[in-house]
């Protein structure tokens, strides 16, 4: 397609003609993706070399370059234009006036312009001082001028970039590291980036730099896609926003969807994650590759070999069965028969595992390409490679990378395809739904000394969540789920029940122990009707604080975990056939007896407010995270007196609200009052923490109270409004019994 194709003003070379055909051909539905951008930098080549060729009236030694995106040709409705005006330095003035012609056209258009100019010697000197201006010239291409001066810089960058391949490597790993650090992985992100995030636009063009290179080479299977699709969707980002951002905001993401002709914004989500996730993988791979070979380029080996009376270097580690270690990862021996052995892709996954290495990318392939799928069901090996694999720990997450990114999850695990890459659109979650259900057999990993089973807990925490890539409650569907890939491993009748149960009552123990009465007897009894047995609630429990933990640092909190053990301690007698204990009231402290004398004084609420901390939860995964600045803040007590009366409650709760404190518990007793005195004292004690920024001050909470309370006392010879008598010794001895109603309400991330 060339720009005549688009606009018959072609031969306009001004502002004017270029802009309408811009703004027709970005406005233009038939066209979308790369033969959109193609046409777009093509129409942009035009127009440029038309300035070029307007301003230097036959002038030679100088040439226009386009680098960086725009070198590869890829220009999204808002990308910067990155040019190179190269020259050979014999005639400075008539360079910077052609640059003037070139660069101020550009700028009345409104086009961001990164711009240069340089003599080869000089691009050669800045590069080799700044590694994003190499990496921009590695694209260079030639747009107007002398074609032999780009020529010979790009020879010369291109040889430099090789030879200085060994010492920039690192640097460009470790500039991608530092890039990851700081914006996130793109796969898991609700907003991500689409070019600086992990899995990004920028590390796709690392990956091309390194090929460049020729040390090492990227995996290309489905990199060229992923690529393309994060530039479609740049592309429609650009076009919904009118910006130049990289950045797909929430607000934005049904307009980006809508603009791509997919469902909605999940499905958008799920694309975007799904690209992430080939680059991500291909550059874990392509950089293990450069550290293998600079490695094999040592010395070391060789003066180790040396010291060692000349012997060889060991170069295979048996590991497995068909499974060794070769220069830090997992490959098949050489003996080793995929196609008459359907077990070896769970046995090397599960041996790469327990040794902390990576599978080989070959390994990887040749397992997808030639084993023979597993019979169902599975034999007693494969299952317990797959719970050998799921309880090494964090070691888990890559080799179960390597094999999705080859389909042999989903080979394994058909239902595993639902949940693939699946977003979660609540700010608690970290992951996306199927790295939650690894995250949390990682977590999952650290208690299997808990209980029994660990074999149930493990495969229960890869399953717990596994109904979310069904409609309705995802609890529900995971529990036939649960059972049907139970069956399918190996597990027999009475196991696979034990899953589907905990499958199904994944969240049953947090949500009651957070939002119910523990005290009610009648809670209790529910939850051990649910679960059924002593040793289901001990996985429950641990499958429990592995799923909240796996979620997110606003998950699970010490305070959680102590209201789900007592939970389950009560439940636990329940099951071993304990009575159950009527609770009882316990008596008033001394601070309670001092708040509500105070209020029968004064005849208004009198409040007290106490910080509380706790420390960080056990197993959290940054415990530094939450010491660095002291325990872990829980929120405060708020204990209030106040005369009974009708109203009460609503007017604190509301006065709670406008603060914006969130209540986790709250206990309500009656206190009466002395004798010859009508009515009765409340004491409120509530456990809350603020809802967004810092707590408020104790002062500023008695004003919002949401009108005055009176006194309602009446004096012994009945009538009303006398004075409150001073409660002498004695006044408080005899109390109706206290009744506590207990209301914990915090919410619970499904």
């Amino acid at each position: 397609m060339t720009s005549t194709d688009v606009t018959p003003e072609a031969e306009d070379s001004g502002p004017g003609g270029y802009a309408a055909a811009r703004l027709r051909l970005l406005t233009e539905g038939a066209r979308s993706g790369p033969p959109r951008r193609g046409a777009l930098a093509e129409l942009t080549d035009d127009w440029l070399a038309g300035l070029f060729g307007a301003g230097t009236g036959g002038q030679a030694g100088v040439s226009l370059v386009a680098v960086g995106g725009y070198g590869r040709g890829e220009l999204s409705p808002r990308s910067d234009l990155d040019l190179l005006l190269l020259h050979d330095g014999r005639d400075d003035k008539a360079v910077a006036a052609l640059a003037d012609r070139l660069w101020y056209p550009v700028w009345d258009l409104g086009l961001d312009l990164d711009h240069s100019v340089r003599t080869p010697q000089q691009a050669r000197k800045t590069a080799g001082e700044d590694l994003k201006v190499q990496l921009g010239l590695l694209d260079a291409r030639h747009l107007a001028g002398d074609p032999g001066l780009t020529a010979s810089l790009r020879t010369a960058v291109l040889a430099d970039w090789r030879n200085q391949a060994p010492k920039r490597l690192p640097e460009l790993r470790d500039l991608c590291a530092e890039r990851a650090e700081r914006q996130g992985e793109l796969q898991f992100l609700l907003e991500p980036d689409l070019k600086e995030a992990r899995g990004g636009l920028r590390d796709a063009t690392a990956l091309r730099a390194v090929a460049a290179s020729w040390l090492a080479d990227a995996p290309r299977e489905g990199l060229a896609d992923a690529r393309r699709r994060l530039l479609d969707v740049r592309d429609a980002l650009h076009l919904a926003t009118g910006r130049a951002t990289d950045r797909l905001a929430l607000q934005e993401q049904d307009q980006v969807a809508a603009e791509l002709g997919l469902l909605d914004a999940d499905a958008l989500l799920r694309q975007v994650y799904e690209a992430a996730r080939v680059i991500s993988y291909a550059g874990d791979v392509t950089w293990r590759e450069v550290g293998r070979v600079l490695r094999s380029r040592s010395v070391r080996p060789r003066l180790r070999a040396m010291m060692n009376g000349g012997k060889p270097v060991a170069e295979r580690s048996p590991l497995a069965e068909g499974v060794v270690e070769q220069d830090g990862e997992v490959v098949l021996a050489r003996t080793a028969r995929p196609e008459r052995d359907p077990v070896l892709p769970l046995r090397a996954a599960a041996a790469a595992a327990q040794a902390g290495l990576p599978l080989s990318l070959h390994a990887v392939r040749r397992l997808a390409a030639t084993a023979r799928p597993l019979p169902a069901p599975w034999p007693a090996e494969a299952r317990e490679q797959l719970v050998t694999l799921l309880g090494s720990g964090r070691p888990t997450v890559q080799v179960w990378e390597a094999l999705e990114a080859e389909g042999l999850v989903t080979r394994l695990l058909p239902d595993w395809e639902r949940v693939r890459c699946r977003p979660q659109r609540n700010a608690v979650h970290l992951w996306t739904v199927d790295r939650h259900l690894i995250e949390t057999a990682v977590r999952a990993a650290g208690f299997t000394r808990r209980v029994h089973r660990p074999d149930l807990l493990l495969v229960a925490a890869l399953l717990h969540d596994i109904g979310k890539g069904w409609p309705g409650d995802h609890s529900v569907a995971g529990e036939t789920i649960a059972r049907d890939v139970a069956t399918r491993i190996g597990f027999d009748r009475a196991d696979a029940a034990v899953l589907a149960t905990l499958v199904r009552h994944h969240l049953l123990l947090v949500e009651t122990a957070t939002r119910r009465d523990l005290d009610d007897p009648a809670t209790v009894r529910a939850v051990a009707e649910a679960v059924g047995t002593e040793h289901t609630l001990e996985l429950l429990h641990a499958l429990t604080e592995a799923d909240a933990l796996a979620t997110g640092p606003a998950a699970w909190s010490s305070w959680r975990g102590s209201l789900v053990a007592d939970l389950v301690k009560r439940v636990a007698g329940v099951l071993a056939g304990e009575p159950q204990a009527e609770p009882a009231a316990a008596a008033p402290t001394a601070e309670q007896e001092r708040l509500a004398v105070e209020a029968f004084r004064t005849g208004g609420p009198v409040l007290a407010l106490r910080a509380q901390t706790e420390p960080p939860a056990a197993g959290s995964a940054t415990p530094d995270a939450a010491t660095a600045d002291g325990p872990e803040p829980l929120g405060v007590e708020l204990l209030i007196a106040v005369p009974d009366q009708a109203g009460v409650l609503p007017a604190v709760a509301g006065v709670l609200a406008l603060h914006r404190l969130t209540v986790r518990t709250a206990e309500l007793r009656s206190l009466p009052l002395p004798d010859g005195v009508d009515g009765s004292v409340l004491l409120l004690d509530w456990r809350v923490a603020a809802q967004y920024g810092s707590l408020p001050q104790a002062a500023r909470l008695p004003p919002t109270w949401s009108g005055p309370w009176t006194a309602p006392w009446t004096s012994p010879d009945g009538s009303p409004n006398g004075t409150p008598p001073t409660p002498g010794a004695g006044a408080w001895s005899r109390r109706r019994p206290a009744s506590p109603s207990r209301r914990p309400r915090p919410g619970w991330p499904r």
